[in-house]
């Protein structure tokens, strides 16, 4: 019998919901797999456990609240908690105690979700890394900026968790840790509450370990019952083969991957080349150029007056991004909206595109959090995004692809997802 604690979202929302099981059993489950894991894996940033199971008990002496009920979450350490201080990865915001809840984390208790703890997030969501390790390999990064959330997820400490997004950071850690990542076409989720890093790029999703737990936090999240799983699966979706000019960087296990993808979706969906511009090429470097700009404003505060407590490589990040001029950046922004016109257009032929997530497994070493390539160009167009993990690499950690959707279109892309994963795996 699958242990409480290892027991996907979905799974667990309807033994919930069945009275077969109790938001309390389920989150002492949660607990003590914390217990006998946390030390090694380093996931949280702050805990309560009393605090948690007095909120389950609550849930269980009263009706049901909502989708989420019972569920144990968690939240990266960039939205502000009411119950919980929020530091944002950085000594410069230790103890910093907010009066209210973001509003994802609000929209999930609302929903009738336990809130556990805070995920351990790089420094203010950039690249300098956090304490957390690998579930699988403690001597390798779990990625990030979401990196507790990936880690404690794949590791059975908690049912769901929310991430952010603004490279890479939902897809890359869920890939590394072989769960679903679900990042949600920009503007679907309020990021009130939650610290900024780029106000165009950021988008707030989250983390399960199958689609349909992350389809069922999708729900809440926007607010829009068509994410929810669906019985029926789509026929004959019109997968696009988005190959990404940067490929050549893969390893040799994201190709396997992509050939054992290309035989399992080949026997039920109709996959074919999407014939990605000339100008692709142009989105990776913009989104680096977009990204450094916005963070540099959006950390205008930390930059300026708190220089001496960031980290070497976020301070060269800032300074480079305060010296793109304010007009050059609306130029790229404006090519930005030119250049995702293009890519827009693949969609009259594909309903979602394949993709790869990452350049192969989760490298070793704890100081840095992998490369987000892969994942840079589909987050400055703000399309929606879903991991899919399914295979592994040679040193037997995990590998997966992408699935990508049409902005707007979250409803299909995480039904096509859903059916892919029963082929894939």
């Amino acid at each position: 019998m699958t242990p409480l604690h290892a027991l996907d979202a979905w799974e667990a929302a309807q033994r919930l919901a069945r009275g077969e099981l109790t938001a309390e059993a389920l989150t002492r489950a949660c607990l003590e797999r914390i217990a006998d894991r946390e030390a090694d894996v380093l996931a949280f940033s702050a805990l309560d456990p009393d605090a948690a199971l007095a909120q389950a008990r609550v849930l269980d002496a009263a009706p049901r609240r909502g989708l989420l009920h019972g569920l144990p979450f968690g939240a990266k350490d960039l939205f502000d908690t009411a119950d919980f201080a929020t530091a944002c990865g950085t000594p410069i915001h230790a103890g910093h105690r907010p009066v209210a809840d973001a509003a994802a984390v609000a929209l999930c208790r609302a929903a009738g979700a336990v809130l556990v703890g805070k995920t351990v997030t790089t420094e203010l969501a950039h690249m300098t890394a956090g304490p957390t390790r690998h579930p699988l390999r403690p001597t390798h990064t779990p990625g990030g900026s979401s990196s507790g959330s990936a880690a404690a997820v794949a590791d059975g400490m908690l049912m769901l968790a929310l991430g952010t997004q603004t490279a890479g950071s939902i897809i890359r850690p869920a890939a590394y840790c072989g769960i679903v990542g679900y990042k949600p076409s920009a503007g679907r989720v309020p990021r009130a509450g939650v610290k900024s890093a780029s106000e165009t790029l950021d988008v707030v999703g989250g983390f399960a370990r199958s689609v349909r737990g992350a389809a069922l936090l999708g729900a809440v999240l926007t607010g829009d019952a068509r994410l929810l799983p669906r019985e029926e699966a789509p026929a004959a979706p019109r997968i696009g083969l988005a190959w990404p000019p940067e490929g050549g960087a893969a390893e040799p296990a994201v190709h396997a991957a992509w050939a054992r993808a290309l035989t399992a979706l080949g026997a039920w969906a109709r996959c074919g080349d999407a014939a990605l511009p000339a100008t692709f090429a142009r989105l990776v470097p913009l989104q680096q150029e977009v990204m450094a700009h916005e963070a540099a404003r959006a950390l205008a505060w930390e930059h300026r007056w708190r220089r001496e407590q960031l980290s070497a490589p976020l301070l060269a990040l800032l300074d480079a991004g305060a010296a793109i001029p304010g007009a050059l950046h609306a130029a790229n922004l404006a090519e930005a909206r030119r250049l995702g016109a293009a890519v827009d257009a693949l969609f009259a032929d594909h309903d979602v595109l394949l993709a790869p997530s990452t350049l192969g497994e989760a490298p070793a070493g704890l100081a840095h959090t992998g490369d987000p390539l892969f994942c840079r160009a589909w987050s400055l167009l703000g399309l929606p995004c879903v991991h899919l993990p399914f295979a592994s690499g040679p040193t037997g950690l995990p590998v997966g692809l992408q699935l990508v959707g049409r902005r707007g279109t979250d409803h299909h892309l995480l039904a096509i997802a859903d059916a892919a994963m029963q082929r894939l795996t």
